[in-house]
């Protein structure tokens, strides 16, 4: 039998992995987590970035445009988006970047049926994920919404349920929110405005309150509170930007998000669903960086549910940091990246064998939340 190799050089990219200092207690409380422990301890801080309470995109997704080349951390864009990914995830979503019909590089955005809460004094965005809309659902709420849509001169692809692409000159270069950036929160400062201007975009505010409008009372919805569950009752646009050249960064792209997986394919690159843990990776075998994304920590973060959140961390040093260490000292994994976000910021660290004989570095997990 040929023997399997591992890959030898191993990137992990964790969103969600890095509460606030203020959480940092809560969220780490009684994890046992000596492997990650160890990698952190010992790894080199290759870069920490971090961001801004109020940027727009989350730190995940600006690394993985940034890796990729779409944009360069000073870049003058000329849209605002810093994270311009709704070509992509198009592209992975199995639709077609270049279909609009418009000249040159169209700006395609994505836009999410979501629910908004009435709060005291403000509305929320909750978090899309948590609203199980099935299908059917989806479908049938496209159906209301695509007219409003195509009267606006918009270009609308729709090759998932739950995620629709609009472009056309009428919506203009806009700055969206990411979703669970703005999730939970007030919606007032995260909505859609002009990149040149900053002003509220009124073409997305019509296009918003139509749809909105054509839900209302609409019979899934009329249902679906008969369930128990929140209406859907309008809808959220991000990532609007235009599909440009990519670099190559990863020989190979495991993840689940449309994102990255649009990247990996504009770069050249098949990319695969994330295996279940470290020793399913190694069958695989392959030559160069591999990026592998898991993301088991976005809904307890947003929720701010650190029991859940811990369970996650330990899990995964179970199945990915464990064995990943014991790879680094067998020689069989030459280096371990981790990059791990928060919502605002992130930091990225790079660990080999030989750094793991420097027992006089002695970094704890806890150091990473402080700043």
């Amino acid at each position: 039998m040929p023997t399997i190799m591992p890959v030898p050089d191993l990137h992990l990219l964790l969103p969600f992995a890095l509460p606030s200092a203020a959480d940092a207690a809560t969220a780490l409380h009684g994890l046992e987590s000596a492997a990650l422990d160890t990698l952190l301890a010992r790894a080199t801080l290759e870069e920490r970035v971090i961001g801004e309470d109020f940027q727009r995109t989350l730190p995940h997704e600006r690394w993985i445009a940034q890796r990729f080349g779409i944009v360069s951390p000073n870049a003058s864009q000329r849209y605002a988006d810093d994270a311009p990914l709704a070509p992509f995830m198009l592209l992975a979503d199995g639709g077609d970047p270049g279909a609009s019909g418009a000249a040159g590089a169209a700006l395609w955005a994505c836009i999410e049926p979501v629910h908004v809460r009435i709060a005291h004094d403000h509305l929320v965005l909750i978090d899309p994920a948590t609203l199980g809309v099935r299908t059917e659902e989806a479908r049938a709420l496209l159906d209301t919404a695509q007219p409003v849509i195509e009267e606006l001169g918009l270009a609308l692809q729709a090759p998932t349920p739950l995620r629709w692409y609009v472009s056309g000159d009428a919506l203009g270069a806009l700055a969206g929110a990411s979703p669970l950036r703005a999730a939970g929160r007030n919606i007032e400062i995260w909505l859609p405005h002009e990149a040149r201007t900053g002003e509220r975009s009124r073409p997305w505010m019509k296009l918003q309150n139509e749809v909105q409008m054509a839900w209302f009372e609409h019979p899934l919805n009329v249902e679906r509170e008969s369930r128990g569950l929140p209406p859907i009752n309008s809808i959220w646009l991000h990532g609007q930007g235009a599909m440009r050249p990519v670099t190559r960064p990863f020989a190979a792209v495991m993840s689940d998000a449309a994102a990255t997986r649009g990247l990996a394919l504009a770069s050249g690159v098949k990319p695969s669903m994330p295996p279940a843990s470290f020793a399913s990776l190694a069958k695989d075998g392959g030559e160069g960086a591999t990026l592998v994304e898991l993301d088991p920590f976005s809904a307890p973060f947003i929720e701010q549910d650190w029991a859940r959140w811990n369970a996650a961390l330990k899990a995964l040093e179970d199945a990915w940091f464990a064995p990943a260490l014991n790879a680094l000292r067998s020689g069989s994994l030459r280096r371990l990246r981790l990059t791990l976000c928060g919502d605002t910021g992130s930091v990225t660290l790079s660990v080999t064998r030989g750094d793991l004989r420097k027992f006089w570095r002695r970094r704890p997990i806890a150091a990473l939340f402080i700043e």
